[in-house]
This record gives C-alpha cells, sequence and structure tokens, in this order.
C-alpha cells in the first residue's frame, strides 16, 4: 500500500530546494502579480482518498486548464460534429502560434491551443443560451462546487493584452470558421480563462476523465468514447510543443496553464493537480512538471 502523503511532501520538500528558474507568465499583468514561491500539489484517488501539500488549498487562474473543460461541453452538445471544425493533431509549436493555421485553411490544429479553443468557444456561444454562465455551471457540476467563478480582474488583464487571440479569432473569421462575433467569441473565451479555482477544485472537475464520463457523484456527463478521445488530446496535446517530453517523462494525460496549474490523471485511479506559478520557456510549470515526474517515477503509475 502506497503512502501517498509521504510521497507528497517528499515531492514538496525535495523541490522546494531546486532552484526555480521559471518565470511567472508576466505579459498578462494580473498573473504577474502572483508570488514565484507558490506550490502546491494535491491528489484525488478514485476510491475517494484525497492528499495535499503545500499551497493546495490557493486559488489559481487555471487559464487553459479551461479549454479541456470547455471541448467537454462541446463534445456534449455536438458530438463529433466538433471535429469538422478542429483537428487532434499535435501543433509542435507554442500555444499561441498562428503560421500553421494559415497553412491549413483555417482549421486549427487541436483543440488545446488558442486558435482550437477559440473556435470551441465559437461552439459553445452558438449552442448555450446564456453561455457564460452555462459554462460556469457545467465547470461547478463536475467538481459539485458552487463557489468556482470568474474572476474579471484576469478577464479584463487578458482582454487588454491579448493581441495574438484577437489576430488568432481574426485569422478564424475570415476562414469561415468563427460563426459568431470575434468580439463575443473572445468575452467567452477570456472568461473561460480567467475562472480561479485550487488544486483540489481541478482534481474533482477533472475527476470525469478518470472515471469514464462520470462525475464526482456518479452523474455521466460524457460518453466513455468521449472521455477516451479528451485523454488522448491531453496526452498527445496538454503541452503544446512539450507534450511529447511530458508523456516521456511522466506518463499520464493531462494539461497545463500558464497561471502555473497542472492537471493530470491516470484513467481508472486518479487526478493529481500541481500549482507553481514560475513557467519554463515552453510555458509550462518548472516545478510542476518535476513533480509529476517524480510522482509517477515513485508510485509507478502510469498510461505506459
Amino acid at each position: 500500500m502506497l503512502d501517498y502523503q509521504a510521497i507528497l511532501e517528499e515531492i514538496h520538500e525535495s523541490l522546494k530546494k531546486v532552484e526555480n528558474t521559471g518565470k511567472v507568465a508576466a505579459y498578462i499583468p494580473e498573473l504577474a502579480n502572483v508570488p514565484k514561491d507558490k506550490f502546491g500539489i494535491h491528489l484525488h484517488l478514485i476510491t475517494g482518498e484525497n492528499y495535499s501539500v503545500g499551497d493546495a488549498s490557493e486559488k489559481l487562474s487555471i487559464q487553459s486548464i479551461s479549454k479541456v473543460l470547455s471541448l467537454a461541453k462541446a463534445f456534449q452538445l455536438v458530438g463529433n460534429d466538433l471535429l469538422e471544425r478542429v483537428d487532434v493533431e499535435p501543433s509542435g509549436h507554442p500555444f499561441n502560434h498562428l503560421s500553421l493555421l494559415e497553412l491549413e485553411d483555417g482549421i486549427p490544429r487541436n483543440p488545446l491551443i488558442n486558435s482550437g479553443a477559440i473556435v470551441v468557444a465559437d461552439i459553445l456561444l452558438s449552442h448555450l443560451k446564456n453561455p457564460k454562465e452555462d459554462f460556469l455551471n457545467f465547470v461547478r457540476e463536475l467538481a459539485h462546487d458552487e463557489t468556482i467563478s470568474y474572476s474579471e480582474k484576469v478577464t479584463e488583464s487578458e482582454r487588454l493584452t491579448g493581441f495574438n487571440n484577437y489576430a488568432a479569432a481574426n485569422l478564424l473569421k475570415a476562414y469561415g470558421n468563427l460563426h459568431n462575433d470575434v468580439e463575443d467569441v473572445l468575452d467567452f473565451y477570456f472568461h473561460q480563462c480567467s475562472i480561479m479555482m485550487d488544486c483540489r477544485q481541478l482534481t474533482n472537475a477533472f475527476f470525469v476523465f478518470a472515471n469514464k464520463g462520470k462525475c464526482l457523484k456518479n452523474v455521466q456527463h460524457l460518453t466513455s468514447s468521449q472521455v477516451k478521445r479528451i485523454n488522448a488530446i491531453m496526452l498527445t496535446c496538454g503541452f503544446y510543443d512539450e507534450a511529447g517530453e511530458f508523456a516521456f517523462e511522466v506518463g499520464l494525460p493531462g494539461k497545463s496553464g500558464v497561471g502555473g496549474g497542472i492537471v493530470a490523471l491516470l484513467p481508472h485511479c486518479f487526478t493529481i493537480a500541481t500549482w507553481a506559478p514560475a513557467l519554463n520557456p515552453k510555458g509550462n510549470s518548472y516545478l510542476g512538471m518535476q513533480a509529476l515526474e517524480q510522482f509517477t517515477t515513485k508510485t509507478k503509475l502510469s498510461i505506459f
């Protein structure tokens, strides 16, 4: 029987001693204010046990982690029709890269890069009656937590600095792959990225992907086939041009965000979330990547 609490404490202690060469995402002013030395891990076993260490109960801006949740909602609403407007191939490029979008006639490489997530946002805008409210309620349902909410400060910070996202959205619009108004789609997209959650809430929300589409309360939100596909996209595309490295070192489906959060899972076994705001040059949490590598090495629990 593994002593998970001891393992988390050992990982936390060892990485607190490592020189953290990462940098916070200063290009979003609101994220630049987050102290660099924050570091937490939360583990949620499928059998119900929870283990925490460090700053796991502090709220973080989930940023691109939200792309998995918006993808799940889009799958729920339109099923595989989604795949006519966004591909499922790794990009091999940074999350905000635009060159492939032009080369491939406005079809984003996958739903977890910015352009792909903007198309998903457009789909949600077309199919939800009150998009921002309905999406937030979906996230709350998955996590069984009514306290989860948007940060208007982060949303505004994104709006004021999101020039690359405006470029992506306008390019998508030019290719006919955005059906709603650019401003409306980006307003929704900036809101979804600004959702605030702590590590425990993240593991709760992602429980559905480790449990064949059933949330904590055993409600079926997605089919097992949809979950299989979402997990595959996380494994191959969840860390942008570092996705291969994450699969190689950690061996779990997962998703990072520039707020310093990472959430990963082993189907039928656990969900785990880390938070350390300082990012490596590829835009993934410097300590979080190492923490998850240590976790799967020490527990010998990965998909491989």
